[in-house]
């Protein structure tokens, strides 16, 4: 009822004086598909993707890399710089001190009077403290920086402690389980992030992993068909969106049969797709 009185309206200002002054006529054909169109709007507001959200979890590296032959020449040389240029130490000095009255104590010409402020106190030698100084280095141990064994532990976060590591969940596709980034299928009301969030909270209790998201906005997203068998009217494929974060705290040990790994980035192309490697090697920190 309202389309035909728009129409009448049209229809009876387009023969008014007013169209011939200047203004373009309306025809009734095109008001028709104006109108049919806005009643369709609404139908093609659903999405044939589904919508899931991974994170892309990165533990930082915990000591320092080893240095590279050319970075050991720099630090050797500048060590060598800085010890010509610096002055003596007070400990240093120290050691001059001492000598030099040593030296005066063995001499004809000592004066037992310079050292009378001093009989009363316990006089030990800058010497005597770098003895000891010595034999707690020798009782000192470092941590290895290697280890072999935890190294070949893709499920322990004390591996390759000098490297960044990613975590790979093992998820199930379709009919396939593959290794790929933590993700879950969003779902409505919530945001992408918040979608990645429970994507991480929902890996096996023994992870307890704690995060630092970079950002709300993804860094990358991936998309792909699903079999033309599997395809139906309302869902063709699935947009995968990835959200980066950096392990804050990490949790109790994993267990022997943990569904999750921590790889450096070199190893990640032997677990995951080449499509799937290539949108993810594009947003990975290179810490």
């Amino acid at each position: 009822m309202a389309s035909r009185s728009l129409l009448q309206i049209v229809s009876s200002f387009s023969r008014t004086a007013v169209g011939n002054s200047g203004f373009r006529l309306f025809s009734n054909t095109s008001v028709c598909r104006a109108i049919v169109q806005t009643r369709f709007v609404p139908e093609r507001a659903s999405s044939p993707w589904t919508l899931k959200a991974a994170v892309c979890l990165q533990r930082l590296p915990v000591i320092s890399a080893d240095c590279a032959p050319i970075e050991q020449q720099f630090k050797e040389m500048m060590h060598q710089m800085e010890l010509e240029k610096s002055v003596l130490s007070d400990h240093e000095l120290r050691l001059l001190e001492d000598a030099e009255r040593m030296s005066r104590k063995r001499a004809d010409d000592y004066d037992s009077d310079e050292e009378d402020n001093h009989r009363d106190q316990d006089i030990m030698l800058a010497q005597d403290l770098e003895d000891i100084w010595e034999q707690r280095m020798k009782n000192f141990q470092p941590e290895l920086r290697v280890k072999a064994d935890v190294d070949k532990d893709l499920t322990s976060l004390q591996r390759c402690l000098a490297d960044s590591l990613i975590l790979l969940a093992e998820q199930q596709v379709g009919g396939e389980k593959l290794w790929l980034l933590p993700q879950a299928q969003w779902q409505e009301g919530e945001t992408l992030q918040q979608t990645a969030e429970r994507a991480l909270a929902s890996l096996p209790a023994a992870a307890g992993f704690k995060a630092t998201f970079l950002g709300n906005a993804p860094c990358g997203v991936y998309k792909y068909k699903l079999p033309k068998a599997a395809r139906t009217e309302s869902v063709v494929g699935t947009k995968v969106f990835f959200f980066k974060a950096i392990l804050s705290d990490k949790g109790p040990p994993a267990a022997t049969n943990a569904s999750f790994m921590w790889l450096k980035r070199s190893e990640l192309q032997r677990y995951l797709k080449p499509a799937y490697m290539m949108k993810v090697e594009r947003f990975i920190l290179g810490l």
